[in-house]
């Protein structure tokens, strides 16, 4: 295969685009991280939901006293979401969390609006707002630490 002069073609990756100065651009799909991060956020809340359901229906607790847990539990899944794009990304990990982050918001606003005609009110703003910056920091942290795994490896 002829390679462009300057373009080098790593073993088992796409070829990359130059441009003017010798700067590589690799095609690294930004959609496509966020889609990964969207799934493993709903994947996870519906598994969670799923248990919680079986809880409340065959034991004596309430939803009261889950409260808690389930917020904690929908930060994990918003961290985990925003880590799993920034890791797939391996770049700009702030940008890459807070807007997985804002997409899930979106459709949950969506879902609350269309589904049962109720805007968001300010305890739900400051929930989605914390959402998206804990999914930030996921992105973040994702981008870091798949950034220091491809460095030793290579």
């Amino acid at each position: 295969m002829y390679l462009r002069p300057g373009l080098v073609e790593e073993r088992g990756k796409r070829p990359g685009r130059m441009l003017k100065g010798g700067v590589k651009i690799e095609s690294k799909s930004f959609g496509t991280s966020i889609l990964y991060g969207l799934i493993f956020i709903f994947a996870f809340a519906v598994l969670c939901s799923l248990i919680f359901a079986f809880i409340l229906r065959f034991t004596s607790a309430g939803e009261g006293s889950l409260q808690y847990i389930i917020t904690a539990l929908s930060f994990i899944a918003l961290f985990g979401g925003g880590f799993l794009s920034g890791g797939k990304r391996k770049e700009k990990g702030w940008l890459i969390g807070g807007i997985t982050g804002l997409i899930y918001s979106l459709v949950v606003f969506l879902f609350q609006y269309l589904g049962y005609d109720r805007l968001f009110d300010t305890q739900q703003v400051i929930y989605h707002t914390c959402y998206t910056l804990i999914a930030m920091m996921g992105g973040i942290l994702g981008v870091n630490i798949a950034t220091n795994n491809s460095r030793r490896s290579a």
